[in-house]
């Protein structure tokens, strides 16, 4: 496997290509990631073995940009090809994965190269939000065209994916339907809490500030017992601008869930502080509007919430459709839609019986998101690449 970035800070190979060759492994599979670590590069040339996965972070090699990336490109060309591989998987058709694939393309012999897209990089997905310069943009375009085109067999791990990669010219029986999986094993027991607590555990890009504002607020105007409990740190620092707001709202805040606190932002934090979080939460909001970038998402923290066993209230855009089964282990209300958003909330915040219901029925569908499950999917890309 072949990863555009590290296991941190970004996610995709630490929560989803790490956990499916953990999957794999277990199947009998033996699988080496493969890491240029250029955003974390204090792991450059650490080498561990997780959960029966070789994991290999590149060592970094030094010069001007170009050469740099042209070197640490053909370095994870050869040291993949040195395995010895039957397959091999690129995640993102984009930056260093990409790159090695055009160039494996471009030799005489190589193994088949499935590609893996786990978000739209393109026009109205990744491209709007950073702020890559001009070139760089369209070049991550080509980049993702040519990825999707060219790869043996391609996974996707949304359903929007999918019927991008046809409209991109790649054959249906080619496009194999692997969404996220979770790791999250047991549901929380919840704890006695002083106040209702809402759950918001995000990274911000999905909504904007000021439609949250205005769907906390209005909860508050009829439950102003109720507090925010927020997990997470924006891209962009989205953060902030809540904090501020809620500050010049009167409101308490606090990085600690303290009786008096009406807001509690707890940044990241460490994981195995995590569940305690989802234990004194009585209901979890998921606003998630309805544009191109999170159609094509497939969210592991809505995943995890839902194997948790949180009562969730998200907007009906993309897989969330398919995460959530409405009325049944959670609640989805139209896109963009506040008033159905707070009356969905309220309606949870009145019924401690429905929110268990929904909660125990939400950790139980969990097995539909198993990464044991869906490795079966990628054995199934990796037989058609093979053949």
């Amino acid at each position: 496997m072949l990863g555009p970035f590290g296991l941190r800070p970004r996610g995709t190979m630490s929560v989803r290509a790490l956990p499916l060759a953990q999957s794999l492994v277990r199947r009998g599979h033996h699988v080496t990631l493969i890491l240029p670590p250029w955003q974390n590069p204090e792991a450059a040339g650490q080498i561990a073995v997780r959960g029966g996965v070789m994991v290999e972070n590149m060592p970094l090699p030094r010069g001007v940009p170009g050469w740099f990336h042209a070197r640490l490109t053909g370095a994870m060309v050869r040291r993949a090809l040195s395995l010895r591989p039957d397959v091999i998987h690129a995640f993102k058709p984009k930056a260093y994965a990409g790159l090695s694939h055009w160039l494996l393309e471009h030799l005489p012999r190589h193994p088949p190269v499935v590609v893996d897209s786990d978000d739209w990089e393109g026009p109205g997905g990744w491209n709007d939000l950073n702020p890559y310069p001009a070139p760089l943009k369209r070049f991550f375009t080509w980049q993702e065209r040519w990825g999707l085109t060219h790869g043996a067999a391609v996974t996707v791990a949304s359903r929007a994916l999918e019927t991008l990669a046809w409209a991109a010219g790649v054959p249906p029986e080619r496009v194999f339907y692997l969404p996220n999986g979770t790791t999250w094993k047991t549901p929380v027991e919840l704890v006695p809490h002083e106040r209702p607590t809402l759950l918001l555990y995000t990274r911000f890009f999905e909504f904007g500030v000021p439609r949250l504002w205005r769907i906390v607020q209005q909860i508050r105007a009829q439950r102003p017992e109720a507090r925010l409990l927020v997990v997470g740190r924006g891209f962009f620092a989205e953060e902030e601008t809540l904090l501020r707001l809620a500050r010049q709202a009167g409101w308490h805040v606090s990085d600690a869930l303290t009786p008096q606190a009406d807001l509690v932002y707890v940044g990241w934090g460490a994981a195995e502080k995590l569940r305690g979080y989802f234990a004194q939460s009585d209901v979890a909001l998921y606003p998630f509007n309805d544009t191109l970038i999170n159609r094509t998402k497939c969210p592991v923290k809505l995943l995890d919430l839902l194997a948790a066993g949180l009562p969730v209230v998200g907007d009906a855009v993309g897989q969330l459709r398919e995460a959530i089964r409405h009325g049944e282990s959670g609640l989805l209300v139209p896109p963009e839609d506040d008033a159905a958003f707070v009356a969905g909330v309220l309606s949870l915040l009145d019924d401690k019986s429905r929110r268990r219901a929904l909660g125990q029925r939400a950790a139980a569908d969990r097995k539909r998101f198993s990464w044991d499950a869906l490795a079966e999917i990628a054995s199934a890309a990796y037989r058609l690449a093979a053949a």
